[in-house]
């Protein structure tokens, strides 16, 4: 029986990939790949990282100007912590 990493991937034994971008390691030029995510948004999240250390969720977005519900559903799917 396959194991959940094998389906995932597609070969037996190898871990599954995460495509999504990590809020706490992106730079700038990962960020801006996000849908509405431009050079000064991207900015932002960096600043408030270095500012308040790592995002322990992803709601945590919210917290950063210019981030509201909205924008915050459009990229949900795309980034992780």
């Amino acid at each position: 029986m396959p194991t959940l990493g094998a389906a995932a991937s597609g070969a037996p034994g190898a871990a599954p990939t995460d495509a999504r971008i990590d809020l706490n390691t992106a730079d700038q030029a990962a960020l801006e790949t996000l849908p509405r995510i431009g050079p000064a948004l991207a900015e932002r999240i960096i600043a408030w990282r270095e500012e308040n250390g790592r995002f322990a969720s992803v709601d945590d977005l919210l917290a950063v100007p210019g981030i509201g519900e909205k924008l915050l559903e459009g990229i949900r799917d795309g980034v992780r912590v």
